[in-house]
């Protein structure tokens, strides 16, 4: 079953680890799902991402919606309380994964039964997941008590002569 993400628009645009120039664009939740999909933070291509942005959109954004990517805007409310309204009309709650960095969200979410993830952990998941891949691929070389004599003495012939 695909997850959700449902995510706090400007919690990940005024995030350190946002790309900066991304920031004053003239359509940030295009820019923010452009960031998304080419750094896969949702994992699967099948998993459905719904940005919320405040406020209304602008004259230059791009109408969005559909298939598995959607840009909403909270109009008259806030994105925080979208946000809460989205998770508590759907039905498979277990499934969604709300990012944001608001401590209102993250136990309204908790409370409905979805799961929540800050911005840092979304945005670095996939930078750690690669440090530790290439961790794995170069496996450290302990020596042992006897190997380490041995290369000692090896080096003391050759230099303390």
């Amino acid at each position: 079953m695909p997850l959700q993400y449902v995510i706090d628009g400007y919690n990940i645009i005024n995030h350190p680890l946002f790309d900066p120039a991304a920031r004053n664009s003239f359509d940030p939740g295009l820019r923010l799902l452009g960031f998304i999909t080419s750094k896969r933070l949702t994992g699967s291509n099948k998993n459905k991402i719904t940005i919320v942005l405040d406020g209304y959109p602008g004259p230059n954004s791009a109408a969005l919606g559909g298939g598995n990517t959607d840009i909403v805007y909270s109009r008259k409310i806030s994105a925080d309380e979208k946000i809460k309204r989205m998770i508590e009309e759907h039905s498979d709650r277990k499934n969604i994964i709300a990012v944001s960095d608001d401590k209102e969200i993250k136990f309204a979410v908790r409370a409905l039964g979805a799961r929540h993830q800050s911005v840092g952990d979304f945005i670095g998941s996939k930078e750690k997941k690669a440090s530790r891949h290439k961790e794995k691929e170069s496996p450290k070389h302990e020596l042992n008590y006897t190997q380490i004599h041995a290369i000692n003495e090896e080096l003391r012939g050759k230099w303390l002569k």
